[in-house]
């Protein structure tokens, strides 16, 4: 069974750290699917954030240019999770943050609906005064 569960989310001050988490299940782990980040604020389209993929010795982390250097994705296989490390924060970055298996990241990255095998319901990030 396919499964993604994301965490982490809330309120943060500008200028400020936050985690996110996603865990998946096993099935999504060992077929090796690509997880993405993407988010969507209130009255604005989604938007991609970063995705990372994985071969036997390496991961290949992809970054939407809005976030990157601001934001890193890793993963901890021995915890099934993916997490989203995201500094620097705006308001502008204030948004639902939903994870996803996919086919690849470039799949993630033109968003094909097709190839996403699993998504979550999402957690919200707020960055306010």
């Amino acid at each position: 069974q396919l499964q993604v569960v994301e965490s982490g989310g809330g309120l943060v001050q500008p200028g400020g750290t936050l985690r996110l988490s996603c865990v998946v299940s096993e099935d999504v782990l060992k077929d090796n699917y690509a997880i993405g980040w993407v988010r969507q604020a209130p009255g604005k389209e989604r938007e991609v954030v970063s995705c990372i993929s994985s071969s036997r010795d390496s991961d290949y982390p992809s970054y939407a240019r809005s976030v990157e250097g601001r934001f890193t994705i890793s993963r901890d296989n021995a915890k099934r999770t993916i997490y989203l490390d995201m500094s620097s924060l705006n308001p502008e970055d204030t948004a639902l943050y939903t994870c996803a298996a996919y086919t690849t990241c470039a799949a993630w990255y033109l968003q094909k609906q097709d190839k996403m095998h699993a998504s979550g319901r999402g957690t919200l990030v707020t960055v306010s005064t």
